[in-house]
């Protein structure tokens, strides 16, 4: 006889247990065990084609996405550079140098690529994540929902963060500014040490620093692309002569134009333009150049030092201030003063004369009465 039938027999012999009887915890057979792993290959061997076929869908997608996302960001790299190369075509002229310099290319390039690239990859392996769960048959609509009314929340709740993100990603993308750059951003002027997607760092005059969020910013002046100006007004006296004081400043701006570093700070000859305006005791003249970006105000100083210095050695004087009005002479002091007046020293005898004004309803005695 097999094994289960015996198993069988001894238990339809044995005595069932009363109910006070105690039972200890069940033995698994060797019957229950065969069971199970006949079951467990029963199983595999008929959902192992639709396992492997999700498993394969699974890591198609996934070698699908990796393979997109490289080749995506590498796209993005390409197309960073040769934007690149494309600004470098300016750098034979000092504008150009000056404009887009190695250093500015280098952290606008590492941002715009830093964000495309972000951009890319979020989309490529969100899409893939959506894409495995349809593939376990998880009904996606509940979740892209749910994703749709969190999104909104969101939006809602962090409006001046998005605003401050898209605004910063386009002042980085349309290279408005960058480090390095003196900027008047209008809440906050001074130069830039640092981009941000969120927030600008400006260094102000004082050296302290200021956080500008992307998004407040209406306008921005940028103070150091393209060149500068410095304009010097020179107030002389409306007797110097016009032609000797022209020839002085053109003798300072040769000699400035020629030493260091002001040869390189100048892109342009200094001109005298002319008399900006001429009063009755002076008149102005309008000396202007123009400048490296930046560099204005270190021109204009060092211009106003040496035509000082030059004034002084040609005995041209330099004036300054409102027009003095001329003296006029001073009134006498007794003209407006009255004549003094008989009645009023109560002592004399005009004084005594007068005679005083009665009360109201009082009777004047008559002249022969007795007082």
């Amino acid at each position: 006889m097999s094994l289960p039938v015996l198993l069988a027999l001894a238990a339809g012999s044995t005595p069932s247990p009363s109910p006070s009887t105690s039972t200890g915890p069940v033995t698994p057979t060797l019957q229950d065990a065969q069971e199970s792993a006949t079951h467990a290959a029963s199983w595999v061997e008929e959902n192992w084609s639709t396992w492997l076929a999700i498993g394969l869908r699974v890591l198609l997608i996934l070698v699908v996405a990796a393979v997109l996302r490289v080749f995506v960001r590498r796209a993005i790299t390409k197309l960073i550079d040769r934007m690149t190369r494309t600004v470098q075509a300016v750098d034979g002229t000092a504008l150009g140098g000056l404009l887009v310099n190695v250093e500015r290319r280098r952290q606008r390039s590492q941002a715009i690529g830093s964000v495309l690239r972000s951009v890319a990859s979020f989309l490529i392996m969100g899409t893939a994540a959506l894409m495995i769960l349809g593939t376990f048959e998880i009904n996606l609509a509940p979740l892209l929902a749910s994703a749709g009314v969190a999104g909104v929340a969101i939006g809602f709740g962090a409006r001046n963060l998005v605003t401050d993100f898209l605004s910063g990603v386009f002042m980085i993308l349309e290279d408005q500014y960058g480090v390095g750059d003196v900027i008047d951003a209008g809440v906050a002027s001074g130069e830039v040490i640092e981009v941000g997607l969120r927030v600008t760092k400006l260094r102000g005059d004082n050296g302290e620093i200021w956080y500008v969020r992307n998004g407040e910013v209406k306008r921005i002046g940028n103070l150091s692309q393209g060149w500068a100006t410095a304009g010097v007004d020179v107030t002389v006296r409306a007797s110097e002569d016009l032609d000797h004081v022209r020839a002085v400043i053109d003798d300072v701006a040769q000699t400035i134009s020629k030493e260091e570093p002001w040869n390189e700070r100048l892109w342009g000859p200094i001109e005298i333009l002319g008399l900006d305006s001429v009063l009755l005791d002076s008149m102005v003249v309008r000396v202007s150049a123009k400048t490296m970006p930046g560099k204005a105000r270190s021109v204009e100083r060092e211009l106003r030092w040496r035509i000082k210095r030059a004034f002084d050695a040609a005995d041209i004087r330099i004036v300054g201030g409102p027009t003095v009005p001329p003296e006029e002479e001073p009134l006498d002091p007794t003209s407006a003063v009255a004549a003094p007046s008989a009645l009023g020293n109560p002592a004399s005898p005009q004084s005594e004369a007068t005679a005083p004004i009665p009360a109201p309803g009082s009777v004047p005695a008559p002249s022969g009465a007795p007082k």
